[in-house]
């Protein structure tokens, strides 16, 4: 309420506040009330990095349509999906990120404390390869994959290359490069990834 004791002028000197700033405040209570002088939340009206709705339906589409297939539907394997079909392609932690606001994603149970658990040991070398690849930006903000094997023994890293886009051509020459190198493995580790298995799509 305006205080009828104090002129503009006092009220500026008093509360130190200028005269102008007074005025636009007397304007804005006599236009809307106490209401007007409440602070203004800063957050801004949009966000000029979010995902393309477009770009999100399609994530959300994917995860339907592979899931109801019974594919893989991570988010590794919706970027792969997502390069084919010429959309733009977010990093798996947007699409991580993305699938969790919409629920596609269902939480998991607590964890058991990692105090409780023993990390597993091929006991002898080659008896399991593992195999994975990772996105990683260059300075130059170009972005590529790296596929990598390692000897689950020793953690011997048998084989580390830098693609494009990792394809199974590529993982299959590069396993093929390792058994000339160190002879064949017992058996191999890795993810339901289409480039590790196209079973699924009788490849």
């Amino acid at each position: 309420m305006r205080d009828a004791a104090l002129s503009v002028t006092d009220a500026s000197r008093i509360y130190e506040i200028s005269r102008q700033c007074i005025y636009q405040l007397l304007t804005a209570y006599d236009t809307s009330g106490d209401q007007a002088l409440e602070p203004k939340s800063r957050k801004p009206h949009s966000n000029a990095r979010a995902t393309d709705p477009a770009v999100v339906q399609l994530i959300l589409d994917l995860r339907t349509k592979l899931t109801a297939a019974g594919l893989d539907a991570g988010p590794l394997t919706i970027q792969y999906h997502l390069r084919t079909a010429g959309a733009p392609v977010p990093s798996d932690s947007t699409i991580r990120r993305i699938l969790h606001a919409h629920g596609p994603i269902t939480p998991q149970p607590k964890k058991r404390p990692k105090s409780s658990l023993h990390r597993f040991e091929a006991a002898q070398p080659n008896e399991t390869w593992q195999s994975d690849f990772t996105e990683a930006t260059l300075a130059n903000g170009h972005k590529v994959e790296i596929l990598h094997w390692i000897d689950d023994h020793s953690r011997y890293l048998l084989h580390c290359s830098v693609h494009e886009e990792i394809t199974t051509e590529i993982v299959a020459n590069s396993f093929t490069w390792c058994i000339n190198h160190y002879g064949p493995p017992q058996s191999t580790l890795t993810d339901n990834g289409l480039v590790y298995t196209t079973r699924r799509l009788k490849g």
